[in-house]
Formats: C-alpha cells, sequence, structure tokens
C-alpha cells in the first residue's frame, strides 16, 4: 500500500494549517503596512462591542486596565453567548432562510464596508491615485463577488476558500485595533468560552453541530472547509470523484463498452438499468471526519460487511414506461485500509430508501442528484480570526514574538486535529492554540527577548574589543 492513514492524516493537517498561515501572514503584513510611523500619530482604538464597558487609556494605571479588560471580556462573551443561543433557536425552527440572508449580508457588510475602509488606509499609505467612481465600482464588485463565492455552490472551491481567507484577514485586522489590556484577556475569555461551548452537554456550539448532524446539512455558519486531496496512481482513473464537493450522476449510455477502462458500463437484460463501477485502487478516506455508522453510502459499504462496494441508486425520471431507469454506481475499493476517522452518516440509507420509493414513479422531467462524496476538516472562520488576531498583536511589539506565536498557535492546531482523530466528534479550536499564544508570546517578550538582546549585545561588543586588538596587533 503506497498511502497510509498517516499520511492522509498529514495531508489533511497541512489543508487546514496552509490557510491558516496565509491568514495570520496577510494580517501581520497588513498591520505592519499600515503602522504609524510616530507614536503620537496613532489613533484612539474604536469602539466596539468588545470597549462598551472601558476604554483603554495609556495614562490608566495597571490595575484598572486589567479591571477594564476583564469588564469588557465578559461583556463581549456574554454577546457572543446571547447571539450564538438566538442562532440556535432561529436554526432549531427552520428559519434557514434568513439565517442565510443574513450571512449574505454580514459577508457584503463585511468586505465592502469594513475591507473598503482597509483598502483606503492602503491607497492612502502608499499614495495611489484612484477616483471615487472607480473605487466605489471595484469596492462593490468585489463584495458582490465574494458574496457568491461564499454562499453558490457553483463556484470552484479555491474561489470559495480564498474568500473565506480574505474576510478572515478584514475581520481580524480590525480586532487588531482594540487595546492591549483587552486584546489579550479577550482571547484568553474567547477560548474559555470555546470549551464550554463545544464540549458542555448544552452548549450551544454543540447544540448547533448536533442539529445540523441530525439533519445532514450543513452549519449555518461561515465554515472554512478544507477537502481532502486524493492521491491519484498511475492506474487510477483520470475522473478524481473525491477531489470534487459532489458529484453530479447522469443518466449513462449503455452501449458504451466497458473494456479496461476504470469506468466500465453494463446492461441488464431485465431491468432498463446502467451500473457505473468507479475503481480507485489507492484512495482514501478523509482521517479526520468523523464516523457515526457504517451503513450504506458514499464511503460506506453496501449490503454485508464483507463486500468492499457502496452502491447509490439514481433515478432517472426520463422515462413513461412503469419500469423506471436506475443508475447504479459502485465505487470499488481495492486499497484496502480503511481509516477509522471518516465520516459515514446514519441516515445515508434513508436517503436511499427515499430515492428508491421515488423511483417507482414516472415523470416526464429529468432530475438530477448531487451527491458529496467526501468532505474535509471543517475550521470555524472565527478560529481564522483570533488566530490571526493573536499573531497581529504580537506583530505591533516585535518580529521575535510573531514567530514564537505563529509556532505556539500551529502546535496547538496540531495537537487539536491529533485530538479530534482520537475522539472523533467536533472539538474547539481555539483554546489549546490561543492558551499556547499567549504564553508563548509572554514568555518571549519577558524572558527570550531580553536574553537574546543582552547576549547579542554582549558578543558584538566582544567582537569589537578582539578585532581592535587584531588591528593594534597587526599595526605593530
Amino acid at each position: 500500500m503506497d498511502h497510509s492513514i498517516i499520511d492522509a492524516l498529514g495531508v489533511e493537517i497541512i489543508g487546514v494549517m496552509s490557510p491558516v498561515s496565509i491568514c495570520m501572514l496577510l494580517v501581520v503584513l497588513l498591520l505592519t503596512s499600515l503602522s504609524p510611523a510616530s507614536p503620537s500619530s496613532i489613533s484612539p482604538p474604536p469602539i466596539t462591542a468588545a470597549t462598551l464597558v472601558y476604554l483603554e487609556s495609556p495614562s490608566d494605571s495597571s490595575s484598572t486596565k486589567f479591571e477594564g479588560a476583564l469588564l469588557n471580556a465578559a461583556v463581549f462573551v456574554l454577546l457572543v453567548t446571547v447571539v450564538t443561543f438566538l442562532l440556535v433557536l432561529l436554526y432549531y425552527y427552520h428559519f434557514t432562510n434568513f439565517l442565510k440572508n443574513y450571512m449574505r449580508f454580514s459577508a457584503f457588510f463585511v468586505l465592502a464596508s469594513m475591507g473598503g475602509a482597509i483598502l483606503l488606509s492602503l491607497l492612502r499609505q502608499f499614495s495611489i491615485p484612484l477616483d471615487a467612481v472607480t473605487f466605489l465600482l471595484v469596492l462593490f464588485n468585489f463584495a458582490a463577488v465574494g458574496v457568491l463565492s461564499v454562499f453558490s455552490p457553483a463556484v470552484p472551491i479555491i474561489l470559495r476558500q480564498s474568500y473565506m481567507v480574505v474576510i478572515a484577514v478584514i475581520v481580524a485586522a480590525w480586532f487588531a485595533k482594540l487595546p492591549e489590556w483587552t486584546t489579550w484577556t479577550l482571547l484568553l475569555a474567547l477560548a474559555a468560552y470555546d470549551l464550554v461551548a463545544v464540549l458542555a452537554p448544552r452548549g450551544p456550539l454543540r447544540i448547533l453541530v448536533e442539529l445540523a448532524s441530525s439533519r445532514d446539512d450543513d452549519l449555518p455558519a461561515l465554515v472554512y472547509e478544507a477537502r481532502p486531496t486524493v492521491a491519484a496512481s498511475s492506474s487510477s482513473a483520470a475522473v478524481d470523484v473525491a477531489s470534487l464537493g459532489a458529484v453530479e450522476l447522469q443518466p449513462v449510455d449503455p452501449e458504451i463498452s466497458r473494456g479496461n477502462h476504470h469506468v466500465g458500463i453494463g446492461q441488464n437484460s431485465n431491468l432498463d438499468r446502467a451500473i457505473i463501477e468507479m475503481k480507485d485502487l489507492e484512495e482514501e478516506r478523509s482521517p479526520l471526519m468523523m464516523s457515526s455508522g457504517s451503513s450504506g453510502g458514499v464511503g460506506g459499504n453496501a449490503g454485508n460487511s464483507n463486500s468492499d462496494r457502496s452502491v447509490i441508486e439514481m433515478e432517472n425520471l426520463e422515462g413513461e414506461n412503469s419500469v423506471s431507469n436506475h443508475a447504479v454506481v459502485e465505487i470499488e475499493r481495492f486499497a484496502g485500509e480503511s481509516s477509522p476517522l471518516v465520516s459515514r452518516g446514519d441516515n445515508r440509507d434513508g436517503n436511499a430508501e427515499r430515492r428508491r420509493g421515488r423511483s417507482s414513479q414516472s415523470s416526464p422531467s429529468s432530475e438530477v442528484e448531487m451527491f458529496d462524496t467526501t468532505r474535509g476538516v471543517r475550521l470555524g472562520l472565527g478560529d481564522f480570526v483570533f488566530y490571526s488576531v493573536l499573531v497581529g498583536r504580537a506583530a505591533m511589539y516585535d518580529l521575535m514574538t510573531v514567530y514564537a506565536c505563529y509556532l505556539a498557535i500551529i502546535s496547538g492546531l496540531g495537537c487539536t486535529l491529533i485530538l479530534l482523530s482520537v475522539c472523533r466528534h467536533a472539538l474547539p479550536a481555539l483554546p489549546i492554540s490561543i492558551t499556547l499564544g499567549v504564553v508563548f508570546y509572554f514568555l518571549t517578550r519577558l524572558l527570550m527577548e531580553p536574553f537574546v538582546v543582552g547576549t547579542s549585545t554582549n558578543l558584538w561588543i566582544h567582537f569589537q574589543g578582539l578585532w581592535e586588538r587584531v588591528e593594534l596587533a597587526a599595526f605593530l
């Protein structure tokens, strides 16, 4: 076997860490380029939901700043909790259209308003001339394409992922403008809230995930989805099913010969059925997706436990006769090793039974079924935002703290993904990474940086003295 579960696990981790790293890098570059040259020109922090109670001032004492930061963090977490429970309540009573429209409006507002302000600051910083009409036209098109890319299933996955990262960068750049004490306290408070909201039996995020799983529906939130990459071998088919978000299966011409291709088509003499066999010699499913059953469906076993075939029946309602046409997809996996973390939903059998029940009826119209063949690790956009806020705040002090915080966040994210593969249920992504990032920031700022700077200074002084003695000896 060429590919093992460890290899697939590494692919999943890279698929999540790459966009997180890109997001943090863009935030650092953005904050560095927009930082004022002199401290006197620093604008006061904006009044947001995170600074409703206390607005930090440089003249305040440390105890006052700490107490005000605690109050700001408590109020912000309380607001987030209320909004999350309201979201769960709306989703529970099937207000999905309202939630989708609200998310579309939120994405457009972030791209157009907050993104426009950042773009205007960049134009002023680099003295780029641009008239108002062109600016508004470009901004509107950018925001409109972003909303369509995030919420439309017809766009390429790379475009959707890119706009997800852009939204996270914009929000993180705004959050990074918060006062220093409020920022650190807020990050730790949100990490604790994330831990309780996901793992507590009545946590709002846990209830939301369970509701979405029971309905076999997407989460009503902005979620970055890392689609797993399936390695193609020399003997595998050119059609890579698992790399697609959804496979569109249409009626197939039964006259195509099977030959030596990996996609073969046969015809039953009694029923008008078309069978497509797709053989993937090396395919392994996503190793970080939770399993809730082993029933049939894409990625599951159809029939008894000894079978390695997944059979999906799709109705073809084009015929007018009493015998319906079916298209049966049989996916044979000869690459043996099945990942223990692959998501196999229990409700796939119910969907198949409903399709079989509908197939007994005839209809003059043709129906296209869309199947989600594989789904990778999904990470909330808020995790991107607060990772980047931590690194952005570290960038306002020194690059050494940026490196330390970045390594801490990536290490924490890797530990979370490994725990995800072991626990096999939704886990919070903030606690480990944020805790490690905050600890490494203060350790680097208070201990490592003075040590490195002092050692480097002493070495430079010693080197200068040694060089002067060498020059003096050469002169003599």
